[in-house]
Parts: C-alpha cells; structure tokens; sequence
C-alpha cells in the first residue's frame, strides 16, 4: 500500500477531491458541520488577504485517509509579526474534527514535519477541538515534537441525548417556564414553526432571521452572526451550502406571518447543532427561547435525532437554557504546539510569562474595581 502527502492551495478548485472528503466525512465519528466541504468553502472565499490556504491530503494509494486545511496568518506580538497556523474556519466555526482516520494515525508525524516545512511557524493552534479520546490519541505525537505545547479547555458544552421520556412535560422550575411561554405565545396567538430550508428558501430565510436579529440586541451591539463584517457572507454563504444538502433547521416562533423569535441549527449524523437565536426585544417577555429549545426535542423525536447540542458556549457563566436539561457536556480544547524555531521558544517563553501575570493582574482589577465601588458609595456631605 503506498502512502504519500500531497498539498493544495484550494477547496473550490476541481483539482481538490471533493467526493473523497465527502466520503472521509461520512466515515469518521469526529466530522461536524464545520468540517463539511460547504462551511469550509464558504471560510476560504472570505479569507483575508494577510491568510493564505494551504491544504494537506493524506492517502493509502487512492483512499484519502486525511486532509488537514490550515491557513497561515500573521501573529503580531511585542511589536514583533511572527507566523501562526489555525485550522481553516477559525474563528466562526464551533466545533472542528480532526479529520483523519484511525488507521492512519501514524501519518500524524510526518504530516507535522510537511506543515513545519511548507509553513514555518512559531505556533500551531487548533481551536474547539472535543476533549475526545480519538483526538487526544490523534494529537499526542503533535505534542511530543513541540518545544512545548497545550491542550488549554476553551469551554463546556450542553447537550442532551434524546430520549423518549422527552415526550413527557420536563418536571422543576423548567416546567413552569414552559407552561408560563406556551400561556403567553398563545394569549398573542404566535404559534411555533418548524422549517427544513433548501436551495431556493434559504436565502429569505435568512433574510427573514437577520431582520430579527438586527433588531434584537445583538443588532444594536454588533455581535450577531448577520452583523456587517468579514463573516456575514461566510455565515451566508455556508448555511446557503449547507441547507443545498439539507443540513439546516429553524424553529421559529411566528405572529401573524411574522417572525418574532428563531432558533437556527445544523443537523449532522443525528446531531442538531443549536447554533444561533435571537428574538425582536418587544416579545422579549415571552420567553420563546425556551420554548423553541423544547421544540427541538420534539421535532427530534420525530426525526429520530439522537442529541441536542449548544454547539458552543462561554467558558464562564454560560446561560444557555440547555443547561437546565443537559445529560452530559463536550469539554473542547484548544491545542497549542510551539516549535523549536526561534520564533516559536520565544512565543512560548512569553505565554509562560502571561500565565504568571494573569492571575496577579485579575486580583489586582478585582481590588480596584471593589475600590472604586467602595469609593462612589461614600455620601458626600451636603452644602
């Protein structure tokens, strides 16, 4: 069986084998949405001019057993640009899987040399990757060839394994919101939707969600997936892509025709990826939220889903609702390989040093924060 490494500068082109990524894809437990051939297009079409592709394919004769798509981007530290390498996607996608296969885990090794080769670098950081067994063991002869390296928690992910006992009411707290949004949602007579977009309705699918969304505070603080920026036509682009191979679900909460609240998600190997929500600020005591994250459970049901997942959360004081009905969490990991390069021992030596300030800096904002609160709270003394 003859191995070999090839690399390609592109994932548009017809040069790249796109039906045997597909294929790699389809038989690996780690695939995602974000490593889907429509996401990933979609982020090379809006790389930036600073990022260059470059894309490394494995094979075992005409079996592609591996492709690793990265970009090379400029790190600006100290007044110094060094070279850092991300996965492609960074920063929108959630959740990234190595896409390699078992067998070929020994392939690993000379893959890091070709990239420190093609690309030299000072780190190479993966983001979002699941704190999985099959990734650790796919990553650990990374880190046995870094000067140093990390696999640092970025956050905890919710998720929920469906089950038929979520036919029945949920009990607690959970279940008052409930009956209190289904009691509110049928007093203004909105009524929950569920939509399977294609080809032909995304686009004012989309539409129809970034209207809702400009308007909620997302909108008005410029952090929603459809903000005006580099990612909206990413965002565009690879739910269009997506939702050509029906991969994207919307549940929506509608008022007279109108899309008051939405839930967006992307469906892979029975996985529903809660990816996005907003709701106009006017029906904001609804709770609609909640009440469409419980229509994902049913429509799961339906369909023969086997998990609801958050997708991706904040590391510190996650609220979303899915924590309230979780069976388990995805700990994702971000990993971090320093070379040996100059660039990289004196990248690593300065990470070293911040992890030592952090802590100290964070009491001392701390204590001149609960100064200054101390200090507004004194009355002063009238005239």
């Amino acid at each position: 069986m003859t191995e070999r490494l090839e690399w390609q500068t592109s994932l548009c082109t017809a040069a790249f084998p796109a039906a045997a990524y597909e294929a790699l894809c389809e038989r690996l437990v780690q695939t995602t949405p974000f490593n889907r051939l429509a996401w990933l297009r979609a982020a090379e079409q809006t790389l930036s001019p600073a990022c260059k592709l470059h894309v490394l394919l494995l094979w075992q004769s005409e079996r592609l057993v591996g492709c690793i798509p990265l970009i090379r981007c400029p790190l600006r530290m100290l007044g110094v640009t060094m070279t850092e390498v991300r996965h492609l996607g960074h920063p929108l996608s959630d959740r990234i899987g190595l896409m390699l296969d078992a067998d070929a885990v020994h392939l690993l090794e000379p893959a890091l040399a070709a990239i420190r080769g093609r690309i030299p670098h000072a780190r190479l950081q993966l983001s979002e990757i699941p704190a999985s067994l099959e990734h650790r063991n796919l990553l650990t002869p990374w880190a046995r060839h870094s000067w140093q390296w990390e696999a640092r928690t970025s956050c905890h992910v919710p998720e929920h394994r469906l089950s038929e006992e979520d036919r029945q009411e949920v009990s607690g707290d959970t279940r008052y919101k409930l009956r209190r949004a289904r009691k509110r949602a049928q007093a203004c007579g909105a009524v929950v939707e569920r939509i399977t977009p294609n080809s032909t309705t995304i686009i004012p699918c989309l539409e129809q969600l970034a209207m809702v969304e400009e308007a909620s505070w997302k909108g008005d603080d410029g952090v929603g997936i459809f903000s005006p920026g580099p990612h909206r036509d990413w965002v565009i682009n690879g739910f269009t892509a997506l939702a050509a191979e029906g991969r994207v679900r919307v549940v929506q909460l509608a008022l007279e025709g109108r899309c008051i609240s939405y839930r967006l998600g992307l469906l892979d190997q029975g996985r529903l990826y809660d990816y996005n929500l907003a709701f106009l600020p006017e029906f904001a005591s609804l709770g609609s939220g909640r009440l469409l994250l419980d229509e994902w459970f049913h429509w799961g049901l339906d369909e023969g889903w086997d998990y609801i997942d958050a997708s991706r959360v904040s590391l510190h004081q996650s609220s979303h609702q899915l924590h309230e009905r979780m069976t388990d969490r995805i700990e994702h990991l971000r990993w971090s390989f320093y070379s040996r390069r100059p660039s990289g021992i004196v990248l690593g030596l300065v990470y070293r040093m911040w992890l030592r300030i952090k802590p100290q800096l964070q009491t001392w904002r701390t204590r001149r924060a609960a100064r200054g609160a101390a200090h507004g709270d004194v009355k002063q003394p009238s005239s």
